[in-house]
């Protein structure tokens, strides 16, 4: 027997199916197969979060051609922090074991966040579960491996966050390039540029303001980091939750949205998960190395482990 689990989210619907765990289920074990969501009569996801046996994954596509999980070509995961990985700064282990899992198949994890290093190794100091880090909103990289970091762009003038402080602008936080604070100091950041001739932009984050010179984005940090590790834009996938990683998922050849993420989001997002923050991003990586599995065993059955009863099957080498 199969249960179906229907909510509703404002103007969208979520079905959920969940069928029996193995082929000898005891009463009340099930697992979630696949979540569809639908705003307006139109398919947004249709995900099977343990394995594809049932099919391919057939997100819902905003602006770009539609991708298959099935076929997608996974070669590394760039995801955000606050907000997708994290709730209030804190990792949940389950997440960082399915971060390892995703390493341990071969691919890299990249993390793409506006926070600073300083700030972002104080709340996490696992910065190690990481290839890369792509810091101050795509202003910085930081190489875990070496502690290396490498500005990518020029700070803005002392005159600017002189300017700041004399408006009485707080709290005001400075990184090796951003200059940061809250809303409603877009104001004061924006006046300053105007009035000291300056080409840097304002950036939001659900509540942050960030000042950057023009043209720095998460796409643009991301961008370096793929050529470094030879990767291609087309076999990343991207995933976000707030104003700033629009150009994030658009960069990325699949881009989805945490279930918290802004609607705005995650309209333009390839696939919108089921799961909000870090509980999300473990059931995208799940999801990939599934299917990634799955494929494998079509293709060549002897290439990947025989499963046992009710567990999803595993992904042993990469893509």
């Amino acid at each position: 027997m199969s249960l179906l689990s229907i909510s509703v989210e404002g103007a969208a619907v979520r079905l959920s199916l969940f069928l029996p765990l193995g082929s000898r289920r005891r009463s009340g074990e099930y697992r979630q197969k696949r979540s569809l969501v639908r705003r307006d009569g139109e398919e947004l996801l249709s995900m099977t979060t343990q394995g594809c046996d049932d099919g391919p994954l057939n997100p819902h596509s905003a602006g770009k051609a539609s991708h298959d999980l099935w076929q997608f070509p996974c070669s590394a995961l760039a995801t955000d922090f606050d907000g997708t990985l994290a709730t209030d700064g804190a990792v949940e282990e389950a997440t960082r074991a399915a971060l390892r899992k995703f390493r341990a198949s071969g691919r890299k994890v990249i993390l793409v966040t506006g926070r600073r290093i300083t700030d972002l190794s104080e709340v996490y100091p696992h910065l190690d579960d990481f290839d890369a880090i792509v810091a101050e909103n795509g202003a910085l990289l930081y190489w875990p491996g070496d502690r290396r970091e490498e500005p990518l762009a020029d700070a803005p003038p002392a005159e600017f966050v002189d300017f700041l402080v004399k408006a009485n602008v707080r709290p005001i936080e400075r990184g090796r390039v951003i200059v940061a604070t809250i809303e409603p100091h877009q104001h004061v950041a924006l006046e300053a540029i105007r009035k000291l001739g300056l080409e840097l932009q304002v950036i939001f984050n659900k509540g942050s303001v960030m000042i950057l010179p023009s043209g720095v984005n998460k796409a643009t940090g991301l961008k370096p980091v793929l050529k470094a590790l030879g990767i291609p834009p087309k076999e990343v996938i991207g995933v976000g939750d707030a104003e700033n990683d629009h150009a994030l998922l658009d960069f990325c050849g699949l881009s989805a949205a945490v279930a918290n993420a802004l609607p705005a989001l995650k309209q333009r997002a390839s696939v919108v998960l089921a799961g909000a923050r870090g509980a999300g991003v473990a059931e995208l990586i799940e999801s990939v190395l599934g299917c990634a599995s799955d494929r494998m065993m079509k293709d060549d059955p002897a290439s990947a482990p025989n499963p046992m009863p009710g567990e999803a099957r595993r992904a042993e080498a990469p893509l």
